[in-house]
């Protein structure tokens, strides 16, 4: 079996539903349930956003991507914002002149900073 498959059956099986009442709710065959849980096809997008809908978890967690239902929480951070921030030493010791590199605000800050520095470039 795939990731997807077994998620989806997990999923279904933890609410006590059958192939065929999931695929009621979907409005397909009982058969391409079958398939999608078995890897034998694979299922639509708009499948997986309801399951994800449905049970209330990220595709992350369907995908196999992560373990926990919520899926990852990311902190977006793209390179690109890495390397200005990088690059502006000015910045860089403002925040540290102001906040303890220890503080749990000092992450909140460089990230607002990194974000205000980027609509300064735009």
């Amino acid at each position: 079996m795939n990731s997807v498959g077994v998620r989806l059956r997990a999923l279904r099986e933890s609410v006590g539903l059958a192939q065929k009442q999931i695929g009621a709710l979907l409005g397909v065959a009982q058969s391409s349930i079958n398939r999608y849980e078995a890897g034998q096809a694979e299922a639509p997008f708009h499948i997986l956003l309801w399951y994800a809908d449905y049970f209330d978890v990220s595709m992350d967690y369907i995908f196999g991507r992560c373990e926990a239902p919520q899926g990852k929480l990311y902190n977006y951070q793209p390179e690109a914002l890495k390397e200005k921030w990088s690059e502006r030493q000015d910045w860089q010791e403002f925040v540290e002149a102001c906040f303890d590199p220890r503080s749990p605000m000092y992450a909140k800050l460089k990230d607002m900073l990194i974000g205000m520095m980027d609509g300064e470039n735009k």
